[in-house]
């Protein structure tokens, strides 16, 4: 999937969805690099289902940027993420992404032109803006 939304807040997620929802696009929303070092997993995961909550017809995923420390992706599996980055290389990244596939889960890799919402002074417009131009994705999944 593409249209890949980098967030770093709640009102990140709900802008990033609530574009999704209006747009028909469905988003990946990826946290901020090595965010589950300092914001952790639960509030992720607790971030998102508040966000989808009030999105409940935008079509999305969720990625928690594990930065370098698989011992992060495996605490972020545990406590229900569905999708995890990691960045030691391709070994890990495999031993991971089995894992992750046993539960139900993904590793995320890069699939193309992202935004950043950092700094954003209207994230809810910009969401809009980047994902009309995007390509359509309704076959994806």
């Amino acid at each position: 999937m593409s249209n890949t939304i980098i967030i770093h807040s709640l009102d990140h997620a709900t802008a990033a969805l609530a574009a999704a929802e209006q747009t028909d696009r469905q988003v990946t929303l990826l946290s901020a690099p090595g965010a589950a070092a300092y914001v952790g997993a639960t509030v992720f995961r607790d971030m998102i289902a508040a966000a989808a909550a009030r999105h409940p017809q935008a079509r999305h995923q969720a990625v928690l940027d594990c930065g370098d420390d698989p011992g992060l992706a495996m605490g972020a599996l545990r406590h229900g993420i569905t999708g995890v980055r990691i960045s030691n290389g391709k070994v890990i990244r495999d031993k991971l992404a089995d894992i992750a596939a046993q539960r139900g889960a993904f590793v995320y890799e890069d699939s193309g032109e992202t935004i950043d919402l950092l700094g954003m002074t209207d994230p809810l417009a910009a969401c809009r803006a980047w994902l009309a131009d995007a390509p359509d994705d309704k076959g994806d999944e």
